[in-house]
């Protein structure tokens, strides 16, 4: 199991030197993506504008051979334009079935919350089931299936807020901040040229992502560490009986795909270092990112300045490890 790991990891090492020569200071995003193929679960980036959310998204999908589509998410954008249509034929006197860019293995939906809810509902079915419905027929997506979709934090006019039931599809949601000054240094001797590079060549197959992911199912996670992740889900839902004062913080806690999500998440951070168990700080690690968009905060939450990974901080530092 052990050297299985470490081939796994070093392919996936390979991937980061390879997105190492366009990207520059964005290691954790990089690996939180890495982590997100390994788990079969869907992204949502969040960032302001220039901070290379897309560049990040598209470099890691060339450098994957996989079928890979970029849809530019706007107010006037269509259902059909995002799963495809029902086109009718004269000559043959029937319909069939045009299939839209949803139908790759990686589909970037930029800035999603400039669509309006009939578009970003339209991504529902395809995000849970991995399927598409055109008139009376359901096709299958290709396999494997993962959507990484950015919004912009920032410039609310003319965006539609994603609907609760879509965003708790994302088994992450990633804040993407600014690069340090060393990294913006490099980035504008990279970058600040006519023709910067920005393609590369892919090292590594979707075959090999299907097989890590076998792999993953092997980790071993101790039942400790499950009850753990089911006290801090519960901790979001039920605070006072773990002697946090955030009930009039939450309108509502996390859901159980927040539970599954931490301990598949928990284990594929273990195999990134190199481990093939999960820890409870493993679990700490990723619970940010896999919580902070499963928590609706309240109105007076929002007034005393806080926010969802602050509440994730209390219950964190609250919630024992082993069991009382």
């Amino acid at each position: 199991m052990k050297d299985l790991i470490e081939n796994a990891c070093s392919k996936l090492d390979e991937v980061r030197r390879c997105l190492s020569e366009v990207v520059v200071g964005q290691e954790a995003l990089v690996d939180r993506l890495l982590l997100a193929f390994l788990c079969n679960g869907h992204v949502l980036m969040e960032g302001v504008p220039g901070v290379a959310k897309t560049l990040v998204a598209t470099t890691l999908a060339k450098s994957l051979k996989a079928d890979f589509n970029r849809v530019q998410f706007t107010p006037d954008l269509l259902p059909s334009d995002l799963v495809g249509s029902l086109v009718y034929d004269p000559k043959q006197h029937e319909f069939s079935a045009e299939k839209g860019p949803v139908f790759a293995n990686i589909v970037l939906a930029d800035e999603i919350n400039r669509a309006p809810a009939k578009v970003q509902s339209a991504l529902l079915e395809a995000m849970q089931e991995k399927q598409v419905t055109l008139g009376k027929e359901t096709f299958k997506l290709p396999y494997p299936f993962l959507v990484l979709a950015t919004q912009n934090p920032i410039e609310q006019e003319g965006t539609y807020a994603l609907p609760e039931a879509q965003v708790d599809r994302f088994m992450f949601k990633l804040k993407v901040g600014y690069p340090s000054m060393e990294d913006e240094h490099l980035v504008m001797k990279r970058m600040a040229r006519a023709a910067p590079k920005t393609s590369v060549e892919p090292v590594m197959s979707l075959q090999e992502i299907v097989e890590m992911r076998g792999l993953l199912d092997e980790l071993y996670i101790d039942d400790k560490v499950e009850r753990y992740i089911l006290r801090l889900v519960d901790a979001t839902r039920n605070p006072s009986r773990y002697g946090l004062k955030l009930d009039r913080y939450l309108r509502f806690g996390a859901s159980p795909r927040a539970t599954i999500n931490l301990s598949l998440a928990a284990r594929g951070v273990a195999m990134l270092k190199h481990r093939d168990f999960a820890t409870p700080e493993d679990v700490k690690e990723i619970a940010h990112d896999v919580l902070r968009h499963r928590m609706a905060i309240s109105y007076r939450a929002e007034a005393e300045g806080l926010s969802s990974d602050d509440l994730i901080d209390r219950i964190l530092a609250e919630v024992p490890i082993v069991e009382a």
